[in-house]
Parts: structure tokens; sequence; C-alpha cells
């Protein structure tokens, strides 16, 4: 790497002083090291969102949904410490990139327990993998106190306030199991609040707002991908055993449709304002919604296609509901990050709400239209969606933003956020 931090040394020596980067920095991207972290997550989420449906599959709809939206979050917060932390202090040295090493391993071996936790409710191994991934983190947030003289009260916030987490949920494996929610949501209230607590009072940490979100877009692409290969999973598994319907040929339309609408709307607003910690807090954490609820249309997809060829102990209104509470989820909260991140024009939440009400008629609707019309449909009512939403996007801005990806410029300056 050739990067420069704030003091002009280069980065990617044996050992360089953790001194934060420049959040102004011109043509920040994504590096090789981030790409290759973010390959280790494909496991986690892909491994989340097969065991959501077979829980779907086998008719366990609130068992599976409550233990996805924990592992997802477990997913979902260590990916995102890791992106946040390394926007600020990237130095691509060798301690370093040995301790994101370690939370790649944390990141499979989190992985291999996501299984336990949806049969038993057992997250020992999660935990174990999730314990070490923040470990590695509080290594790094130390190196940062040590060497960032006016980062160092918020990294050592960082490193106690993650530490002291890490504490809770060890001990939580050991809680009687009537408090094993309870204190999931306390211990998930506690790791949100870290980020606000160590950047109260001016202690910000330098963000580069243009790197975070090609970062979120970058997770976006890898989520979508595995919706992508979850429904050809589906598709062939069907094919194989009885050929291909009109019915798994309507879901596999549908589904494409729905994956290539939403990336569209993702990014055809351009590139988020992180301008404050709220709105920072607010983007980064409306993610979390937007990343499982992209995931989980996979495994509404594979449900919807075993339903239509009745290989399911889910009825097709289920299946419908289970592709489409999902995309309605993002379409919604799309349309409020977009607000948030200083994207979104006036008409734009309101078209995307008009959009998620009637992909969930149609999924109220999969009786009657089959569970291969009712994804159809809605890949075509998402497909309208964007195209009104481009036009009122024309009109309101007096500038074409039919390339997804469009950016107006270099990274914002002035962000804030979450690790």
């Amino acid at each position: 790497m050739s990067d420069t931090d704030t003091d002009g040394e280069r980065t990617g020596g044996l050992r360089v002083a953790m001194r934060g980067r420049d959040p102004d920095e011109e043509h920040r991207a994504s590096t090789p090291l981030e790409l290759l972290f973010d390959l280790t997550f494909v496991v986690a989420v892909s491994q989340a969102a097969l065991q959501l449906h077979h829980s779907l599959a086998e008719g366990r709809l609130g068992p599976g949904v409550a233990a996805y939206a924990a592992v997802f979050f477990a997913i979902w917060w260590a990916w995102m410490n890791f992106t946040w932390f390394a926007s600020a202090y990237d130095t691509d040295d060798v301690p370093y990139r040995l301790l994101t090493l370690v939370q790649m391993a944390g990141v499979l071996v989190l992985a291999a327990g996501v299984g336990s936790v949806f049969e038993d409710g057992d997250f020992t191994v999660v935990v174990l993998g999730y314990v070490l991934m923040r470990l590695a983190l509080i290594s790094q947030w130390a190196r940062a106190a040590v060497a960032h003289h006016d980062g160092r009260a918020g990294a050592l916030r960082y490193a106690v306030g993650v530490a002291l987490v890490q504490v809770g949920w060890i001990a939580r494996l050991w809680v009687p199991g009537a408090w094993a929610w309870p204190t999931f949501v306390v211990l998930v209230a506690a790791e949100l609040a870290v980020p606000a607590w160590a950047e109260f009072h001016r202690r910000r940490t330098p963000w580069h707002p243009g790197h975070i979100a090609e970062r979120y877009g970058l997770f976006t692409i890898i989520v979508l991908g595995e919706v992508i290969l979850a429904s050809f999973t589906a598709i062939r598994s069907v094919v194989a055993g009885r050929g291909l319907s009109a019915s798994v040929l309507l879901v596999a339309l549908g589904g494409l449709l729905l994956v290539f609408a939403l990336w569209w709307i993702y990014f055809a607003v351009g590139e988020a304002v992180l301008s404050s910690l709220r709105t920072a807090l607010t983007w980064g954490y409306g993610h979390y919604v937007v990343f499982a609820a992209l995931a989980a249309i996979g495994a509404g997809l594979e449900a919807a296609s075993a339903a239509s060829e009745h290989h399911a102990h889910l009825s097709i209104r289920a299946a419908g509901l289970a592709v489409a509470l999902p995309v309605a989820l993002v379409l919604l909260v799309l349309g409020g990050l977009h607000r948030a991140g200083g994207t979104g024009t006036p008409g734009h939440a309101p078209l995307l709400a008009v959009g998620a009400a009637v992909v969930v008629v149609l999924g109220l609707c999969s009786p009657a239209l089959g569970a291969g019309g009712a994804v159809l449909g809605m890949g075509l009512a998402v497909s309208a969606t964007l195209a009104a939403d481009l036009v009122v996007l024309r009109r309101r801005s007096g500038t074409p933003r039919t390339t997804p990806g469009h950016t107006e410029g270099p990274g914002r300056r002035g962000a804030s956020g979450p690790s």
C-alpha cells in the first residue's frame, strides 16, 4: 500500500505508528485487505441465510427469525466495527495485518456456530468467534490510543467499552434460559452505546466518509450476491428433482428482478453525507436492517421455490410473505437512510413506501397468484418503483441519476461514525 497518514508517513511498513488517516484524503478506496476480510463474511452470511431457509421450510418461523436476527447482529456489528476502525487507522503494517487475520479467523469460528444457535439455541461457538474478533479490535484501539495523541481519549473509551461488553457476552453463556433473550437485548444495547459514548464531546475519530460509503456499498453487493446464490441453489435442487416448472421459472425471474432493482435503488441516489455523529449513527446502524433483510430475501426465495413444488412445511402465503416482508423492509429503511444521509429527494421515501406496501399485498395474495406469480409480481412492482423513483430524482435534481454508484465527487467532509 502507498497511502499516507496525517503526518505524511507511508503506510504498509513493518510497523507504522497509528496516528490516524486523513479524513480529507483524495481517492480513498477499499484496500485489498478489506476486500479479503469481506470474503470471510460471505461464509457467515451464507450460513445465517441457509439456516433461516431451513427454519422457514420446517415451519419454525418465530424461533428461526429470532435466531437469524441474533446471529446477523454479531456478523454485521463485527464487520461494521472493523470497517469504521480501518477507515480511521488503517496503517496496513504487519501488526495491523496480523490482527486483521485474527478477526478473519473469528468470523469463520462464528460461522461454524451458526447452526447450533438455530438448532439448540446454543451461542457458545458464536460467542467464541465473536469475542475473538473483538479482542483483536481492542488491541487495534489500544495501538491507536498509544500512537495518536489527538484521538487518545476516544480510542481508550472504545477499547474499554468493547472489552467490558465482551465480559458480558461471556457471562451470558451461564445465565438461565429464561434470561437468555433479555440479557441478549441488554448487551446489544450496550454494544450500540459504545460508539456514542466514545465519540461524545468532540472525541471524534478521523473516519473517511467517502471510504465508508464505498465499504457499505461493497458489502451490499456481497449480500445481494448471496441472494443470487441462494436462489440458484434452490432452483437447481428443484430442477434436479422434478425438472423446470413454470412456477420455479417465475420465482427465478422475479428474484433476479428484485436483486437488480434493489441494487439500483440503493446506489441511484449517490453518496451519503455523514456530516454529524447523529447522522453517521443513524445511517450506519440502519444498515443492519438493510443487510439482514437483503440476505433474508435469498432464504425467502428458496422457501418460495420449495413451497411452489410442495417440498416445504410452509403455506404458499407464508412463503410469499417470506419474500415480501424483507423486500418491504429494505425499501422502507432505504427511504429513511437516504433521507438521513442527505441524498433522498422529498418524493423518494414515499415512493419506496408505496412500493413496499404493494409488495406486501402481493405476498398476501400468494395463494391466488401462486408462489411464482407473487414473486414475479414483486419483482415487477419494485422495478416500477425504481422507474418512478428515477423520474422523481431527475425532476427534483435537474440531473440524471440513472447510473448506480453515481457520486458527487470526492469523499464528504466532517464525518464521524461508529466502531
